[in-house]
């Protein structure tokens, strides 16, 4: 199983000093935590995509790329990955080159992302998120599955024999997470393509993620990808941790209280009754998230929203010195106890390859730049295969 932390990229005023860094900061400062979280032994750093303030993170390849050039075993993520208002085409060679950077250490999570503006300022209708996020996600994942697509849709402009470039590291595509909060549809494409299903568990109660989770598991199952155990789902979390839950308490609430994503909601304790969101000592945040299992089954990846709120770094990366040294260790002995043989673990690149190959050379393909197209040296006109597409209608699909 693997654990991390997920960053939204806010760039909050502390309400206990009045100081607002700035996006230099902020930019230097997620680099630093990154790098933090591998030493402490920590498995994935994922950041999310905004085109808007308060956030900085408008573009997540370069810091990611960034990020897996200064570690060593660190998977870095997404979450998320505007599906609707990028093009798929663009996506595809951005995260195939983050994948030969990193070495494979690298997924990515689709999503649609929730500040509505972004849709008229990428050219889009937010009235069509779903169709776009559908429709985009076929075309990529075709992209990086075959060599030389044919391809026409609703919302860009056709392909004809067109080959994305770099095609993906060893010949297998990034691995996909999809997240969503709120729709059935998004996980249905997730158990349509096999791919995993990411609840960012943060903001709601349980029973709503349960009942996505359930969905997402019986169609995995239904599209013949493995059992409903065999999902890989990935869920968020939020913990603030001090040594004892007097201190913790005592140190988050004029955060929570000023953030705008809490403020002028329920009560620091009322939330913590109806969400994972755990402030107290490393016990009570052991407790909390070693009983995800029994409300969501046997699962993949734990991510933790840390550097938000307006916490200052040295904060941060005291949670994350707690989280390594005496919460994910205790988490992972616990809920790799009586854990089902058949649940899988995370995916990762080399696992893949291996599923892939075997024992066999991984493909490398080599462009042929004088003959056709340029991979296979084919026609560009040639057929190719299409397979279906989920919920698609027209020409490659």
């Amino acid at each position: 199983m693997q654990f991390g932390l997920m960053s939204v990229s806010d760039i909050t005023r502390d309400p206990t000093t009045g100081y607002t860094p700035s996006e230099a900061e902020r930019i230097r400062d997620v680099v630093t935590i990154a790098r933090h979280a591998e030493d402490a032994g920590l498995d994935v750093f994922a950041i999310g995509e905004h085109h808007n303030p308060p956030f900085f993170s408008s573009s997540p390849t370069t810091t990611l790329a960034y990020i897996a050039a200064q570690t060593e075993r660190l998977v870095v993520s997404t979450s998320t990955t505007l599906i609707t208002t990028n093009d798929p085409v663009r996506i595809a060679e951005d995260y195939a080159m983050l994948q030969h950077l990193s070495g494979g250490r690298m997924d990515l999570m689709m999503g649609r992302g929730n500040t509505g503006p972004v849709y008229p300022w990428f050219g889009k209708d937010i009235r069509q998120g779903l169709q776009l996020a559908i429709e985009n996600y076929n075309l990529l994942h075709r992209l990086w599955t075959e060599d030389v697509v044919d391809w026409e849709g609703s919302f860009r402009t056709p392909l004809q024999g067109f080959t994305s470039t770099p095609r993906p590291l060893d010949d297998v595509k990034p691995f996909v997470w999809h997240g969503s909060i709120r729709t059935p549809e998004i996980a249905e494409q997730a158990a349509y393509y096999g791919d995993g299903f990411f609840a960012n568990n943060i903001f709601w109660p349980k029973e709503h993620y349960q009942r996505l989770i359930a969905l997402y598991r019986q169609r995995y199952a239904h599209y013949g990808h493995g059992t409903p155990e065999q999902a890989i789902v990935g869920l968020g979390g939020q913990a603030f941790i001090a040594k004892n839950s007097q201190d913790a308490v005592r140190q988050f609430r004029p955060y929570f209280d000023s953030a705008p994503v809490y403020g002028n909601g329920p009560t620091m304790e009322d939330f913590t009754e109806m969400t994972p969101l755990t402030v107290g000592s490393p016990q009570q945040v052991i407790d909390r998230y070693a009983a995800m299992r029994d409300t969501f089954g046997d699962y993949q990846r734990q991510l933790f929203l840390t550097d938000h709120a307006g916490l200052p770094l040295k904060t941060v990366l005291e949670q994350i010195d707690f989280l390594g040294a005496d919460v994910v260790p205790v988490l992972r002995r616990e809920l790799a106890q009586n854990r089902p043989a058949g649940v899988p673990d995370a995916p990762t690149h080399a696992a893949r390859v291996k599923a892939k190959y075997g024992d066999a050379e991984p493909r490398q393909p080599r462009p042929n730049a004088n003959r056709g197209d340029n991979v296979t040296g084919g026609s560009p006109y040639q057929d190719t295969p299409r397979g279906a597409a989920f919920g698609l209608a027209g020409k490659g699909a």
